[in-house]
């Protein structure tokens, strides 16, 4: 029974748990270094997407992406998430979560823990990305204002850009540097 699928699928099912549970934990730590808040509509600077991520690296896309999914929409749920109706709730933090466990494509690679954290905050900024230039676009209206600059409706990509990559960037960082300390140690985790 050690080796058989169903032992080796319970083992990846409750790894995933722990990983969403510990994901939420570090939602909930709200103050400097565990959560940096940049901006009034969202975007923080955290380190939720570390567990994510090394799940990915140890189980692939497979438990991955349903793990980031379950952990996109708990976070919405737990920390009060801000949205404009259920398309910008399923971009901003169901999908968008999901997308980082395409990590899981460096399942087991050499530096496969640092490609993944760099994979899935690009994928997680592309979906955040795609919500700022649809739907945060209709809410906002015609102009906003950020870093000083005004823009108008025209200018949503240039927006989106500047506003979801001044966080994401800040994720990504934080994240590989997670995972770099952490990889001597997770690499002695048996499997």
């Amino acid at each position: 029974m050690k080796n058989s699928k169903t032992a080796k699928n319970l083992r990846a099912l409750c790894e995933a748990a722990i990983m969403v549970a510990l994901a939420v934990v570090l939602t909930l730590l709200r103050f400097p270094p565990f959560n940096i808040d940049l901006w009034g509509n969202g975007g923080s600077i955290d380190f939720v997407m570390v567990p994510l991520v090394v799940l990915a690296w140890r189980r692939g896309v497979t438990w991955a992406v349903p793990a980031g999914l379950a952990f996109g929409f708990l976070k919405c749920l737990i920390s009060g998430g801000i949205g404009w109706g259920i398309l910008s709730v399923l971009l901003d933090y169901v999908l968008a979560y999901g997308m980082v466990g395409i990590a899981g494509i460096f399942k087991d690679k050499k530096n496969g823990l640092v490609l993944g954290a760099v994979v899935g905050s690009v994928a997680r900024f592309i979906v955040h990305f795609i919500s700022g230039v649809t739907i945060w676009k209709i809410a906002v209206g015609d102009e906003v204002a950020l870093f000083g600059m005004n823009f108008d409706s025209s200018m949503s990509f240039i927006y989106s850009l500047l506003y979801n990559g001044g966080y994401m960037l800040g994720n990504m960082i934080f994240c590989v540097v997670a995972v770099i300390l952490l990889a001597k140690p997770l690499s002695k985790l048996p499997k």
